[in-house]
């Protein structure tokens, strides 16, 4: 990231000096040139002439001034073509602004790395504090994790597309989980609930599906006011994406707090389902029923058990829909027109679709 960096800055000063600008590593290596033609090779001047935030010093056609990195011992060389006092001062301003660019970039990534191991339950409860210290984090305000998650195979990374939508990194971290999954780490106001966290998902699923024509997956954990509560929300919003691939795939932003009935579900052991669905289809198994029944049943639930309503709905006479109710009542033992064998019949077919998509839990 900060090579990237680098390079932005040495071909601005190249551009306003008109002269060759570059920066090498610690090992002597170039790292960034305004000549890309000498990235990667080796720069040859004797550094013990060279001390970090020393004096520039001259050699050969170039002059050259050492500035130190982020990481303690670990230097850069940036040089300037001449040996005159333009190029003095040029390479005195590039060692400047390269050594305090690696800082922020250095910091930065410190601080995405521990967010991540923080998610991620890779550091220790304790660790957590010394390292809050540290890095100088507020720990006591209001931050939600979101988990975007792009279609397999999709090509186009969605990682730059949503930093550019949160470029203040001292408050919010987007971070590549792996190939396909994006995690933002996003520090809240004081008022801000799950329907705001839904439109600023809305609003970033927009964002990336115009970089890729693609429309991502947006998990959206709770809300927790501590940095050590940021894995629950993460493991909250990997849960929301898994659940809604089991009961609802048609959905594009789903929070944890609104999954209901289906996140208890989700959360049961596979054994205990097929004992439930057992019980409660006694007189035959659920599979006994076409498809013409299982839609009818849907839309039913869909009206709420109004059977009027229904049989308009499905262009049949109310009569047929009572028939059919009927026939659903004798074939399980269940009445859906009694809201208490309605709610049992619909944990039942959630309970089956959780069963067919085998999830890898149980």
């Amino acid at each position: 990231m900060a090579n990237r960096l680098f390079q932005n800055i040495v071909n601005q000063i190249s551009e306003t000096i008109g002269r060759t600008v570059g920066v090498a590593d610690n090992l002597g290596k170039v790292v960034a040139s305004s000549r890309p033609e000498e990235i990667g090779d080796a720069v040859l001047i004797d550094y013990s002439a060279l001390t970090a935030g020393g004096s520039p010093v001259a050699f050969e056609e170039r002059t050259y001034a050492m500035t130190q990195g982020f990481i303690p011992g670990y230097t850069y060389t940036a040089y300037v073509d001449g040996n005159d006092e333009k190029a003095s001062q040029s390479v005195a301003m590039a060692a400047l602004l390269l050594g305090t660019i690696d800082q922020h970039a250095g910091e930065r990534y410190d601080r995405a790395a521990f967010i991540k191991s923080v998610i991620q339950d890779n550091i220790l409860p304790g660790d957590i504090y010394l390292r809050m210290r540290e890095l100088q984090f507020n720990n006591e305000v209001p931050r939600s994790v979101l988990l975007i998650r792009m279609a397999e195979g999709c090509e186009i990374s969605a990682y730059d597309a949503v930093q550019a939508l949160f470029p203040d990194t001292n408050k919010d971290y987007v971070i590549s989980i792996s190939e396909n999954d994006i995690a933002l780490v996003k520090e809240l106001s004081p008022h801000v609930g799950t329907p705001e966290l839904e439109k600023l998902a809305r609003s970033i699923a927009d964002a990336v599906s115009t970089e890729s024509y693609i429309q991502p997956t947006i998990g959206i954990g709770s809300i927790v006011t501590t940095i050590q509560d940021l894995a629950d929300s993460y493991k909250e919003a990997q849960v929301s994406l898994e659940v809604s691939k089991v009961f609802d795939t048609e959905k594009k932003i789903i929070s944890y707090d609104f999954l209901g009935i289906a996140r208890l579900i989700y959360q049961l052991p596979k054994r205990l389902c097929g004992m439930f669905l057992s019980e409660v289809f006694k007189r035959g198994t659920i599979d006994s029923l076409d498809e013409e029944t299982l839609f009818t049943i849907q839309k039913f639930f869909e009206n709420n058990l109004n059977v009027s309503e229904t049989s308009r709905r499905l262009f049949v006479h109310r009569n047929t829909l009572v028939y059919r109710l009927e026939k659903i009542r004798k074939m399980t033992g269940l009445d859906l027109r009694e809201f208490d064998d309605a709610i049992v019949f619909k944990v039942a077919l959630m309970v089956k679709k959780y069963l067919d998509a085998k999830p890898t839990r149980y």
